[in-house]
């Protein structure tokens, strides 16, 4: 029978700082698509952009840094504010929003970035339709270059897993050539199996070494990549959905956000 999901949920992920936009201390969800004096002043913050984009239905967005700015900024909009009490990972920022998915009756999830402001609806819209063959879809593009990617290794139409960078770079050429498609970092999944899965990825905490300041610490961090391989072994169906590269681009260095800014203003431009 197909599956027909009834309304669309999404959490924005929007807790991180930001630490290579050199120069900017505030959240870089806020940081502007229509500059003024500088790159980093100016209007149409980049996570209204997102919201903007997204389906309709209930918006979870995940919080962290500068948290009071982005609830101030997004004022006047119908939003839910999932604060994350620690910056533990993308998987960290979606356990937060544990909640949110448990009381939201919509039947589909996307989870996407808040930094990823030329995402279209109707890209949007077929990861979700994907959901009719598949229980999550990740979105994912052909890159000019792999560089250090999180790449999908596949089977046919189905993805077995995220391979990252560290991975994958010593693997052998012929099976490096044959990883087409990088991670865009978005996903549509069923909501009841999401929520399901939730407690699994729970479960699986990386310990991982940051500088904190002048310092080295030790932290544990949840993977939002880690979905896939838990579902994949739990028997379900994770799919795909291609999207063009220049329009999956995230802000975070200086130069993305010029990159950013420009698309943005050619498409203002040509509408």
């Amino acid at each position: 029978m197909e599956w027909k999901p009834h309304g669309v949920a999404s959490v924005v992920l929007a807790a991180g700082k930001g630490s290579r936009m050199l120069g900017y201390n505030g959240n870089k969800t806020l940081l502007p698509l229509a500059p003024h004096a500088s790159i980093y002043s100016g209007d149409r913050p980049i996570l209204l952009e997102v919201l903007r984009n997204l389906p309709a239905g209930p918006k979870g967005i995940v919080v962290h840094h500068c948290a009071d700015e982005v609830i101030q900024a997004l004022s006047g909009l119908e939003a839910s504010f999932l604060h994350q009490p620690v910056t533990n990972g993308t998987g960290g920022a979606l356990l937060a929003a544990a909640p949110f998915l448990e009381t939201v009756g919509e039947e589909a999830v996307i989870i996407t970035m808040g930094d990823v402001p030329l995402i279209r609806p109707n890209t949007y819209a077929s990861l979700v339709e994907r959901l009719g063959v598949h229980d999550l879809v990740v979105l994912a593009f052909i890159p000019a270059d792999k560089a250090q990617y999180g790449m999908l290794e596949m089977r046919g139409g189905e993805v077995l897993r995220i391979v990252e960078w560290k991975y994958w770079h010593a693997y052998p050429v012929e099976e490096q050539a044959r990883l087409r498609f990088c991670n865009a970092g978005v996903y549509a999944v069923r909501r009841r199996v999401l929520v399901e899965y939730l407690g699994l990825l729970a479960g699986k905490a990386h310990v991982v070494k940051k500088l904190r300041g002048d310092s080295w610490v030790t932290i544990e961090e949840y993977f939002l990549t880690d979905l896939v391989e838990l579902m994949r072994a739990g028997g379900l169906s994770i799919g795909v959905a291609e999207a063009p590269e220049e329009e999956v681009t995230g802000v975070d260095t200086p130069e993305a956000l010029q990159l950013v800014q420009r698309r943005f203003a050619a498409l203002a431009g040509s509408k």
